[in-house]
């Protein structure tokens, strides 16, 4: 039996600004411990003997392509060879991302099991999360779609409800699915925590996956066709799937609960939940991480360069600078490089309109870090100003800039830290360690790192235009041009 992890990577979290940011989505990011939540997802199934006799697969990673080499560098850290990276030219929701993961898994003949992870959630309890999945492993065989319920301990608005329906004849504690329930208002939760017969809709599903292509035929003939079309026209590009653009594009929105779960009706005999009670948080809010977080004697949960005095039942998170705080109680501050929040933990939901409030006044903040991760390395914005900007930028070893020319822009360049091979127009020279060199305005050139340790350099640009899209690429390791 042979069981294929499903990584869904989308989702932006813009409830976790100023952190989460459209170019750094919330599943790239680590809110606890040093792993990202996507490489915590992506290690998830490697349990021992959570699913004896399986053979688990290799991850299907699903997401979007203007993420793709942070996601690529994201697993080669965590060790983990995905079997694709499928790229999805722009978000459809999670059905005909399930949809494109089950084509290709099905592709070479097989029809293994999918077990489908959002690569946004938390799970602290993995051991009980693996023996959950080999439960719905079972019925999975058996020509069940499974779901799992988060046990509810609150009766929470911002989720979701599943209502557990007559319980099937084994000791997996299963049901079938009596119905799903929109994010209902306070009174309507605190019934349903109140009459235990519902749980948290978690979007993790367990299915195999010749049953979801036929379901999503069914019930949502548009999506299937497209995505068959978008496979068909996929090409391999290094570690990636790329979609058919176009046939992508065409695909209709939905989600899997909208497109199949809650079609399935009164059909008992094809749906099937089963409880899960292991520290799941889908990890929507700073108000969650709280809830998560290992706190102190205070009920403060405080992380990074942080001092805190008379303070209680906050979160405060430091990326960098030191944070000091008096007399707080029930707050949230984080800081980062760019950007500060402060909000009482009962307001941190309309932390999404400042993000959004943002975005529409064009303000970079909405969109990305002072440090930006490309695929040879990262670049951060030190200083900028009228007709200037400063870089320091860090090359990884043997890896290289693209051979590229500026409009607007000329370079200075000193190496701060190992050597850089510079390319400028027909020479190419080596620099050390306190050298420097100068790029002018329409000069072809390129930078390299042919060491073995890092190559740092402080680039000072100066001209009338300093943006990103002033670049003309001519060659690109990484398919830029």
């Amino acid at each position: 039996m042979k069981i294929q992890p499903v990584i869904l990577c989308g989702g932006s979290g813009t409830r976790l600004w100023p952190l989460s940011r459209e170019q750094s989505p919330k599943q790239l990011l680590a809110f606890v411990g040093t792993r990202t939540l996507l490489q915590s997802t992506v290690l998830r199934l490697g349990i021992p003997d959570s699913l004896p006799g399986a053979s688990i697969g290799r991850p299907l990673v699903v997401g979007n392509e203007q993420y793709r080499f942070t996601t690529a560098e994201q697993l080669r850290q965590a060790g983990v060879s995905a079997a694709a990276i499928i790229l999805e030219p722009a978000g459809r929701n999670t059905a005909p991302a399930l949809t494109v993961a089950a084509l290709t898994a099905v592709s070479e003949g097989d029809d293994p099991i999918l077990v489908v992870m959002p690569a946004d959630h938390m799970i602290l309890d993995e051991g009980a999360f693996g023996k959950a999945v080999a439960r719905a492993v079972y019925w999975a065989e058996r020509g069940r779609i499974v779901t799992f319920g988060i046990v509810a301990e609150s009766p929470e608005t911002g989720y979701g409800y599943i209502q557990m329906g007559e319980r099937l004849l084994d000791d997996s504690g299963a049901t079938a699915i009596a119905r799903f329930v929109e994010k209902p208002d306070l009174a309507t939760a605190q019934g349903y925590l109140a009459s235990k017969d519902y749980l948290w809709n978690s979007g993790i599903f367990v299915v195999r996956a010749s049953l979801w292509l036929d379901l999503i035929g069914r019930f949502r003939a548009d999506i299937r066709a497209a995505c068959d079309a978008a496979t068909q026209h996929a090409q391999r590009d290094a570690d990636f799937l790329r979609l058919g653009r176009d046939d992508f594009l065409a695909c209709p929105s939905d989600s899997i609960d909208y497109a199949v779960m809650e079609r399935l009706g009164s059909d008992s005999s094809m749906g099937a939940v089963i409880p899960l009670d292991a520290g799941w948080s889908d990890v929507g809010s700073w108000s969650a991480l709280h809830d998560l977080g290992s706190k102190d004697s205070d009920g403060n949960v405080l992380q990074g360069d942080v001092i805190a005095l008379a303070t209680r039942n906050s979160l405060v998170r430091s990326d960098g600078r030191l944070v000091t705080v008096v007399g707080l109680t029930d707050l949230i501050v984080v800081e980062t490089a760019d950007a500060v929040l402060v909000a009482h933990r009962d307001r941190i939901q309309e932390v999404k309109e400042i993000a959004i409030r943002l975005k529409n006044q064009g303000r970079p903040e909405a969109d990305a870090h002072r440090k930006i991760y490309r695929p040879w390395g990262y670049y951060d914005s030190v200083d900028a100003g009228s007709r200037f900007q400063v870089k320091r930028i860090v090359v990884n070893p043997g890896a290289q800039l693209s051979l590229q020319m500026h409009h607007h822009r000329a370079e200075h360049w000193v190496v701060v830290r190992g050597t850089a091979r510079v390319t400028r127009d027909e020479e190419t020279f080596f620099l050390a360690e306190n050298e420097s060199t100068y790029i002018p305005i329409g000069t072809r050139h390129r930078l390299e790192n042919p060491g073995k340790v890092p190559l740092e350099i402080i680039e000072v640009q100066s001209g009338a235009y300093l943006g990103e899209d002033d670049i003309v690429r001519f060659d690109d390791l990484y398919g830029r041009t």
